[in-house]
């Protein structure tokens, strides 16, 4: 989110500002046992979270920074636009209950691929969308999609595909923002406008926020 919203957030929520940042991950996305691992960036990661949340196979969400240069980043130089990240999503998943090509759909209809100065109210090339690819295989099914929806909506898509990249995980206070604050979520949202235009770039049946319950968020911070 842009740091007018984040500095609203904060206010109204003091004590989230006292959190400290927890240690990064600086790996790109990877596998362990029969886990894979998926990083999505589509404007604000408070509001990708909900999109992939309780949705059978996703075991975790973790909101954090990639494709830039700064190694550790803070939110604070991320927002300044001077780092190269942008605000992005790691998916933990199990390959046998969700594919990354149902993931990849999630993460379509879910941002607005046409947009090529940020994401609905948040702009600047840190809340650009971006999918990052671990594998030939995984950039062959994002290439794929993005063919066949752009034939859909006609017009030309301009979400970035690029390899995975170190990805850090953010501050403490920023994840399962939109459960642990959801009056003040769902706020941000409705007035960044975001709802409102998936619906006009995907239709009616622009999926939105799900806000699942929070038993349904594995792995996430209580």
């Amino acid at each position: 989110m842009s740091r007018m919203w984040s500095a609203l957030a904060l206010a109204l929520a003091p004590s989230l500002a006292a959190v400290s940042a927890e240690p990064s991950q600086s790996a790109a996305p990877s596998r362990s046992g029969e886990l894979r691992t998926a990083v999505f960036a589509g404007g604000c990661f408070w509001c990708m979270e909900g999109a992939f949340d309780g949705r059978p196979g996703v075991v975790e969400t973790l909101s954090g920074y990639t494709g830039g240069t700064v190694r550790e980043p803070t939110y604070e130089q991320v927002t300044s636009g001077r780092t190269g990240h942008t605000e992005a999503l790691q998916v933990v998943y199990d390959p046998k209950q969700i594919s990354y090509a149902q993931l990849v759909e999630i993460f379509w209809r879910n941002i607005d691929p046409l947009d090529a100065g940020g994401q609905f109210c948040d702009r600047g090339s840190q809340y650009r969308s971006a999918a990052f690819y671990a594998s030939d295989e995984e950039r062959a099914i994002l290439e794929s999609s993005k063919r066949a929806l752009e034939a859909k909506v006609g017009r030309p898509f301009v979400t970035e595909i690029t390899a995975a990249a170190p990805f850090y995980r953010a501050e403490d206070y920023h994840q399962d923002y939109y459960l642990k604050n959801p009056v003040r979520y769902r706020y941000y949202r409705f007035a960044c406008g975001r709802d409102a235009r998936l619906e006009a770039v995907w239709g009616a049946a622009a999926r939105g926020d799900t806000l699942p319950p929070k038993a349904t968020k594995k792995g996430g911070a209580s």
